[in-house]
Formats: C-alpha cells, sequence, structure tokens
C-alpha cells in the first residue's frame, strides 16, 4: 500500500479552521504527515495573513508540505506587483477588490482598510507597504500541480484529454464547466477545489474537496492510499466513495 498523502481544500483566510484540519491530520498521520494544500489561502475568510505566514512558517520548518497555486493566490499576487494587474479569467467588471472575491478582507487582515472613493493606486500603495515581500514570494512561487501514487492534485482541475504537459496553466486554477461535467476517465484521480460543494464528493474520475470555507462552511482534509480516499472527522477517517 502506498505511503498516505493527505490533502486539503480551499483555506480562504480560515485560520482556526487550518489548525483544527492540522490536527486531524497529526492524529491520523502524525507530525510529520506529507500534506498537499490545493490553495486559494486568501481572500473572504478574516485572517489570510495568519494563514499564509502558517504555511511559510511550516516550510521554513521542513514540514513535508506542498502548496499549490489557486486563482485567488494568484489574483491577489498580480494586484502586488509593482504596478498592479487583474487576471485575465474575470468575468468583464471584477477585479480583486470587487466585494464578491475577498481582496478587501485579505487587505484588512494586513490593516490596510479600502473605503468608498479610494483609488486603485492609493490602495495598491498601502498594501505594497503593509503586506511582506516574503508573502509575495510565496504566492508568486506556488506550484501549479502534484502528482503522486496516480493521483493528481490541482486547484480547478484539467482540460479533459489533453497532456498534463501540454495543459494550459491558466486552467489548472480557473477550469470548471468543461472539467466538472466531463464523466470519462482521466488518466489519474484528479483531487481539486475550487468549486465549493456542500460535502467532499467522489465521482470516480475525480475527487472535489472545496466545502466552502469561503464562506463559513466546512474545510475539508482528506487521506489518501494511492487512489482509495477518506475524509478525515473529529473521530477519525469516513471512506469517500464514488
Amino acid at each position: 500500500m502506498p505511503d498516505p498523502i493527505y490533502a486539503i481544500g480551499d483555506i480562504h483566510g480560515q485560520i482556526d479552521m487550518l489548525h483544527a484540519a492540522l490536527d486531524r491530520i497529526e492524529a491520523d498521520g502524525g507530525p510529520d504527515a506529507r500534506i498537499v494544500f490545493l490553495g486559494d489561502y486568501t481572500d473572504r475568510g478574516p485572517d489570510s495573513r495568519a494563514v499564509l505566514e502558517l504555511l511559510i512558517q511550516g516550510q521554513s520548518e521542513g514540514r513535508n508540505w506542498i502548496c499549490l497555486r489557486g486563482n485567488h493566490d494568484q489574483i491577489g499576487a498580480m494586484f502586488l506587483e509593482d504596478y498592479p494587474r487583474s487576471d485575465a479569467r474575470f468575468l468583464v467588471g471584477y477585479h480583486w477588490l470587487h466585494p464578491r472575491i475577498g481582496g478587501t478582507e485579505t487587505l484588512r487582515s494586513y490593516g490596510v482598510d479600502v473605503v468608498e472613493g479610494d483609488r486603485v493606486y492609493k490602495v495598491h500603495a498601502r498594501a505594497k507597504a503593509a503586506v511582506p515581500q516574503e508573502h509575495i514570494d510565496f504566492l508568486t512561487g506556488l506550484k501549479r500541480y502534484h502528482l503522486e501514487n496516480g493521483v493528481l492534485f490541482v486547484h480547478a482541475g484539467i482540460q479533459p484529454g489533453v497532456a498534463l504537459e501540454d495543459q494550459d496553466p491558466e486552467d489548472l486554477i480557473w477550469i470548471r464547466g468543461e472539467f466538472l461535467n466531463d464523466k470519462t476517465v482521466h488518466p489519474w484521480l484528479v483531487v481539486h477545489g475550487h468549486s465549493d460543494v456542500a460535502m467532499p464528493e467522489h465521482h470516480g474520475n475525480r475527487v472535489n474537496l472545496d466545502t466552502g470555507a469561503a464562506y463559513g462552511r466546512a474545510l475539508t482534509a482528506a487521506v489518501f492510499e494511492g487512489t482509495d480516499c477518506w475524509i478525515l472527522e473529529e473521530d477519525g477517517r469516513k471512506p469517500l466513495r464514488p
């Protein structure tokens, strides 16, 4: 049986939920458990700064943690460049500081308020002064996927029928419909977040672990042994099957 590998869904600034998920993993796999974080560490929730600090500290301490890039991590990092950019995959009219996206909550966790009538360049200047470069470097350095033991961990999904090396990098953090609606068997079991659901879902060809922590619902932690999957609950493992 392959060694277990753990995964945590979209965190979205929920530090207390993250601590609880890590506690469940440690109870199952010990302090050296191998964990893949599926991205979207920031936005919407109240404690994005604390989440990034925990992940950066864990990696600096040599923990066996693999941190993947989510679309929210990318759009925040783009805003924090020397000249702020907006992601081309946004719907027209959307941007990081739009009320539905959550960038204002992320900046608030750094002590930066965005008020009515603010100009983008002024918010950008305050953000650049408040967000540590270490946090920006972490966001820009995130991996887009991790493949191990027949399981592909990725934030959003894949373009079905396209070889991994030929995937559009933006699809890996943004895709929805083409991937979610596809029923064919992929070369790997795809484990993803990005598209929130009420409960973890196993569709045979993919597993969705985004259970809406962004909106105050649960943060899911799971364990995989090969392609066998269990959800970690307070009282231990619960099988997740198609």
